[in-house]
């Protein structure tokens, strides 16, 4: 992270601006926008635990389908 202290009699805008300035060299701030909205890769232990959570749902339904417990929902396709 990028430290700065506020110099004695230093206005606030002032600091305000050298702080902007020094971020924006450092590359922190381009940094952070990037990875703002990317996701990192899930390992495979839980890339597994998901598939079989998922898995274990869709057996659900199904049976709840067969034995008429579950009502069929209509979607509608555009």
């Amino acid at each position: 992270m990028v430290e700065s202290k506020r110099k004695k009699g230093e206005s606030f805008e002032v600091f305000l601006r050298k702080f902007n300035k020094r971020l924006l060299q450092s590359g922190k701030l381009y940094e952070a926008r990037q990875r703002q909205y990317t996701s990192q890769k899930l390992n495979k232990s839980a890339q597994k635990k998901r598939a079989l959570v998922g898995k274990k749902i869709r057996l659900e339904k199904e049976y709840l389908k067969k034995i008429g417990k579950l009502v069929e929902e209509n979607r509608r396709k555009w």
